[in-house]
């Protein structure tokens, strides 16, 4: 669990690296999320950050506030978003920074064996922990990319391609399909040169290629088709465009860039 929490500070203090210098017209900037800036992202996380602390310390009162705010379904999220993208800069990034390092340490003090309530299936600490860097790194993706900045990959990536391979039977589900009966083998080289891989290694369904594109993938951030990523077999084959680590309805992805 340390080892985790002080990987998901370094993403929030990575990402606080791209957008801790921006005034108002720095995070009004576009992203490649339709209708969301900069302030949008980071203000989305914050957010996220508040219903994980809730969850974690009132699961009761979690539960009320997910009937009560999300009566029209996703439009709570980019409410969220929006309400929070109108805030003064210094006071968005400081709600963020006290709210991440908060669920940091909440999270950490959790007992292993309890789950608690999501918008998904409940998640013990450590997964919501993995949720959140995931998040983390995702959003921070799109807002590197809108302000045309290079985020050099680092190993933390293992946690968001573990999530990945751990939902491949929910992004089935996330499009009304049967889960596959059979196992997948993944092989992802890691930014290191190591090789990451999970299942067995004599299944015929398999995924194989750059962990970044993989979790480019999972996190919808690219389409398919830009990736360096190989499916080999029927159910790896139908994985791959309807891969989704996220919780909630299947995502549009994004338009190929070549």
């Amino acid at each position: 669990m340390d080892g985790l929490v002080a990987d998901l500070l370094a993403e929030g203090d990575e990402l606080d690296g791209l957008v801790g210098g921006l005034d108002a017209d720095g995070l009004a900037v576009g992203t490649p999320a339709v209708g969301w800036t900069v302030a949008h992202q980071v203000a989305h996380l914050a957010w996220t950050d508040r219903w994980t602390l809730l969850a974690a310390t009132d699961p009761e009162g979690f539960a009320a506030a997910l009937g009560r705010e999300f009566t029209d379904g996703l439009a709570a999220v980019d409410r969220g978003a929006a309400e929070g993208a109108g805030e003064d800069p210094a006071g968005l990034l400081g709600r963020w920074r006290a709210g991440r390092a908060e669920v940091a340490r909440v999270l950490a003090a959790v007992p292993a064996d309890v789950r608690l309530p999501w918008f998904g299936p409940p998640m013990k600490a450590r997964s919501m922990l993995t949720a959140r860097l995931m998040e983390t790194w995702a959003h921070g993706q799109d807002v590197a990319d809108a302000l045309g900045a290079e985020r050099v990959p680092t190993d933390r990536l293992r946690h968001v391609a573990h999530l990945g391979v751990r939902t491949v039977g929910f992004a089935f589900a996330a499009h009304g399909l049967p889960a596959p009966d059979v196992p997948f083998r993944f092989e992802l080289r890691s930014p290191g040169g190591e090789l990451w891989h999970w299942g067995p290694e004599d299944a015929a369904d398999r995924v194989s290629g750059p962990a970044l594109d993989f979790c480019l993938l999972v996190t919808q951030r690219r389409h398919r088709d830009d990736l360096a990523l190989t499916a080999e077999g029927d159910a790896a084959r139908a994985w791959l465009p309807i891969a989704q680590v996220f919780a909630g309805p299947p995502g549009e992805g994004r338009k190929p860039l070549r």
